[in-house]
C-alpha cells in the first residue's frame, strides 16, 4: 500500500495517538511516520521486514504502547532507551541475539514479551524496574538463570523452551514472582533450587518436559511448602 493508501490511517492516527501499519511489507520508517513521533501512544509494526529500526525511534517519546514482533530484528537500538512512557513492549518471534542496555531506563514497562528470538544471555537490563509484571523469554536459547535475576520484581517469569539447566538459587529472592515457567528445559530434578520450593512466593512452577519424572519432583525437600501456596491460589481461583 502506498503513501495515499496510508493517509487516512495517518490522519486517523493525529486524533487517536494509535498507528497500525502491520503487514505492510515494510523494511523502513514511511517518510510521513515520523511527522507522527510527538504524538503516538500505541504503535503497531508487526509482520513486517524491518532487519533493523531506525534511530529515529526515540523522538516516539510518549509511547506507551510498541508491537515490533514477527520481524527479521537482529537487534534494537540503543535509543529505545528515550521511550521513558513505553508500558508495553512485544518484540516476540524475531531474530534478537542481544539487547541493548539502555532498555534499563525504561522504568514504566509493565509487560516485555521477548519470546521466540535467539537471546543466549539472561538479560540483566530488566532487573531492577519495579513495576515490570511479566517477561516472557520463552523459545530462546538461554541455558541458565543467574544470580542477578534476583534482581527481576516480576509476578510471572516465562523461560519455557530454552536450554536451562542451571538456576540460581538466589531467584527465590525475587520479592514478587509467583508464576515460574520452566517447561521444556533441560533441567534434572536435582537443578531446581530447594529455596524456591522452601523461602520463595511462587505458586506455579511449570516444570512438565525437562529431565525428569514429576514424581521425582514431589520427593524434593520444600515440595510440601511450595503444594500449600499452590493449593492456596487454586483455592482462591474456584
Amino acid at each position: 500500500m502506498g503513501n495515499s493508501g496510508l493517509k487516512q490511517h495517518y490522519d486517523t492516527a493525529k486524533k487517536t495517538g494509535t498507528l497500525t501499519l502491520s503487514k505492510r511489507k515494510l523494511d523502513e520508517f514511511p517518510p510521513n511516520l515520523r511527522a507522527l513521533a510527538p504524538l503516538l501512544r500505541t504503535l503497531d509494526l508487526s509482520e513486517n521486514k524491518f532487519l533493523h529500526l531506525p534511530s529515529e525511534l526515540k523522538d516516539f517519546t510518549l509511547l506507551k504502547q510498541l508491537n515490533i514482533s514477527h520481524n527479521r530484528l537482529t537487534d534494537l537500538p540503543e535509543e529505545m532507551g528515550a521511550l521513558v512512557k513505553l508500558e508495553c513492549l512485544n518484540a516476540s518471534s524475531n531474530q534478537l541475539k542481544m539487547l541493548p542496555f539502555s532498555l534499563s531506563n525504561l522504568t514504566h514497562l509493565k509487560q516485555v514479551n521477548l519470546s521466540d528470538n535467539c537471546i543466549k544471555e539472561f538479560p540483566f537490563m530488566f532487573c531492577g524496574l519495579k513495576h515490570l509484571d511479566v517477561l516472557d523469554l520463552s523459545k530462546n536459547k538461554l541455558t541458565d538463570v543467574p544470580d542477578a535475576a534476583s534482581g527481576l520484581h516480576v509476578t510471572e517469569l516465562n523461560l519455557n523452551q530454552n536450554q536451562i539447566s542451571i538456576i540460581s538459587r538466589k531467584l527465590a529472592q525475587c520479592s514478587r514472582l509467583k508464576t515460574l515457567r520452566l517447561e521444556e528445559n533441560c533441567l534434572q530434578v536435582h537443578a531446581i533450587p530447594v529455596t524456591i520450593l522452601k523461602d520463595s512466593k511462587v505458586s506455579i512452577l511449570a516444570l512438565d518436559g525437562n529431565l525428569f519424572e514429576m514424581k521425582q519432583f514431589a520427593d524434593l525437600d520444600g515440595y510440601e511448602q511450595y503444594m500449600e501456596r499452590y493449593t492456596a491460589v487454586k483455592k482462591k481461583m474456584f
